[in-house]
């Protein structure tokens, strides 16, 4: 399984918009039901204020490499992202995730 964690916070030289702000995590939590090749996918919010804390955590889960390279041109996921990105500032890991391999 390959995952991809992004986390994401308000860009520093945007003014605070709580009503863009959620109407944009409510995209977030529903992009899955657009991409039927997901996986697994959950979006959290920080719960602690904290200078070093980011505002939300998105995890998703994919097949393979195939399947997430697949994802991120895909249309649903570009015009969210061409929306999210005039709000917030993001950081991704993407990995294979071995948790479910046999032990060597």
């Amino acid at each position: 399984m390959m995952k991809h964690i992004v986390m994401f916070r308000r860009r520093a030289d945007v003014a605070g918009q709580p009503g863009l702000e959620a109407q944009l995590v409510e995209r977030m939590r529903t992009l899955d039901r657009e991409i039927v090749f997901v996986r697994g996918w959950k979006v959290s919010a920080n719960e602690l204020d904290r200078a070093i804390c980011w505002d939300y955590l998105l995890e998703s889960t994919f097949d393979d490499r195939q399947a997430l390279e697949q994802y991120l041109p895909h249309p649903a996921h570009v015009a969210l992202i061409t929306d999210l990105k005039q709000y917030f500032d993001w950081a991704a890991v993407d990995y294979t995730d071995h948790t479910d391999s046999p032990a060597t």
